[in-house]
């Protein structure tokens, strides 16, 4: 079974300016999903998809393919979707068929190669369509999330059949991480979103999940690879 890794930086982003490429810890950020994907070794080959020619450079330099991305799908509004789509048209006319597609997002920096080899696995035993990486979420709309009702009035997002008062009570919810997201590449083809078919996923502890946006992201993360966690 063939299995390829896809990294996608694409050059624009408003939360960090330059994110991608930027120096973390003594190395670009993208070199953290480009040095885990490279120690699993179920994955066969790894492409970077981008439109940025530094981000290009540092692929290349660390002997892995690029594809370019086109202008449309490298904007704010473009569906990260289509571009996994195209990745895999890309490889498909290029370099052949594969059967397994996997997305190592630049702003995990702290996944670990176990986190994409349960992915994996997590795909293959439960003959999902995708596997996506969750955690744990620190709020709950059946406890401590409210959204408006009228002009002045709040309520609870989800109101639970009986009142809850402790958030250990509540339901178990847990928010998508960027981690790493494993799927079929056929499922990617016929479909346009990653609830439209049979999904599973992994729980990422919180230590791991940390999903760089913002410059407030970025130096916490370089706090933590310099901690003795990460050692």
């Amino acid at each position: 079974m063939k299995t390829i890794a896809f990294i996608f930086a694409r050059a624009g982003s408003k939360g960090l300016p330059g994110k991608n490429s930027k120096i973390l810890n003594g190395k670009p950020l993208i070199q953290y999903s480009i040095d885990t994907a490279k120690k699993v070794s179920h994955i066969n080959e790894i492409f970077v998809s981008t439109d940025c020619k530094s981000i290009a450079a540092i692929a290349k330099k660390n002997n892995v393919k690029v594809i370019k991305r086109p202008a449309r799908l490298a904007s704010d509004n473009s569906p990260e979707w289509l571009s996994w789509k195209h990745a895999i048209d890309h490889v498909n006319k290029n370099f052949g068929t594969f059967d397994r597609f996997i997305s190592m997002p630049t702003t995990s920096p702290l996944r670990s190669v176990q986190d994409v080899y349960s992915a994996l696995d997590k795909l293959d035993t439960t003959n999902a369509d995708i596997c996506i990486s969750v955690t744990p979420a620190s709020r709950n709309p059946y406890f401590n999330m409210v959204q408006q009702n009228g002009k002045n009035n709040f309520e609870l997002v989800i109101e639970p059949n009986n009142i809850i008062s402790r958030r250990q009570d509540s339901p178990k919810v847990y928010d998508i991480t960027t981690v790493v997201y494993a799927a079929k590449v056929s499922f990617i083809q016929q479909h346009n979103s990653i609830f439209s078919g049979k999904l599973a996923a992994i729980v990422v502890p919180k230590s791991r999940s940390l999903d760089i946006d913002d410059i407030y992201d970025f130096l916490f993360a370089e706090t933590l690879l310099k901690s003795d966690l990460y050692d």
